[in-house]
């Protein structure tokens, strides 16, 4: 373990105190950010979208199932791939736990990927999960909630992620630098595939059968998702992402790929 300051109770409680106001404050703007999300004009949604269940062919309006607020999870898992984005993995180990608690508050979760629901299903019994999954494969869905990329944008190299536009090409340079294959090679391909899905979450309302979309996120805005890191961030020695070449690979892993010790 990395060396640290070390002090009395005194001087613990003194920076302790200190903190508790700043992480108030914090508290208090995050109240303020969830009121200004809600806030948000919702767009109606009027492109139909089909979805491959494990209840057969559903509409977007489907995946609410009788509630009236939808969470979306735009999970990276492309039609080429044999395994799931170890992320998207990490940030959904937390989605078996949360999908009750939220249909009581009429709320519905799902994941939604574009590989073929077989791949799916088999993915999710490997992880033991057991929230509701549904394939967008042959849709406009991802790239439309700026989660993937149109074969339009990948000729043009030109598309758009978390409100801004993206250059498809110098993603994919990246694929030859360490450690961006390897990370891509977990997922059963190469970089510039992986990088054909993008993460984020979006939220959906359904008021007199009409679809509303209200809100996305992506990139950071997904860290508030990621159970593990709010844990990390109040552990000793935090997310400890240690800024070495193969970084990404020893941050973590898939549940089942950590050593048995």
């Amino acid at each position: 373990m990395a060396r640290h300051r070390t002090g009395t109770r005194e001087e613990w409680l003194a920076g302790r105190l200190e903190l508790l106001e700043a992480e108030k404050a914090l508290t208090r703007r995050g109240d303020e950010l969830a009121r200004q999300r809600q806030e948000l004009p919702w767009v109606r949604v009027d492109k139909e979208y089909v979805f491959d269940t494990d209840d057969g062919r559903a509409s977007l309006a489907d995946l609410f199932q009788g509630r009236t607020q939808l969470l979306v999870y735009h999970f990276m898992f492309g039609p080429e791939f044999a395994a799931g984005c170890p992320a998207c993995s990490a940030i959904a180990d937390g989605f078996n736990g949360f999908v009750p608690h939220l249909a009581n508050h009429d709320v519905m979760l799902w994941a939604v990927s574009r590989a073929p629901l077989e791949k799916l299903r088999a993915y999710k019994q490997r992880m033991g999960w057991t929230f509701p999954w549904a394939s967008a494969y042959g849709s406009d869905f991802n790239p439309d909630f700026q989660a993937g990329y149109t074969e339009q944008q990948r000729r043009s190299g030109v598309g758009e992620y978390n409100f801004r536009p993206l250059d498809i090409g110098s993603m994919a340079e990246l694929g030859n630098q360490a450690p961006f294959a390897d990370w891509a090679a977990t997922t059963g391909t190469d970089w510039a595939t992986y990088t054909q899905e993008s993460p984020g979450m979006s939220a959906f309302a359904l008021d007199g059968g009409v679809v509303y979309h209200t809100y996305s996120t992506y990139a950071r805005g997904l860290d508030g998702l990621w159970g593990m890191y709010q844990w990390l961030d109040r552990a000793p020695l935090g997310r400890n992402e240690a800024r070495t070449p193969d970084a990404p690979l020893n941050w973590f892993r898939r549940h089942d790929e950590y050593d048995a010790g």
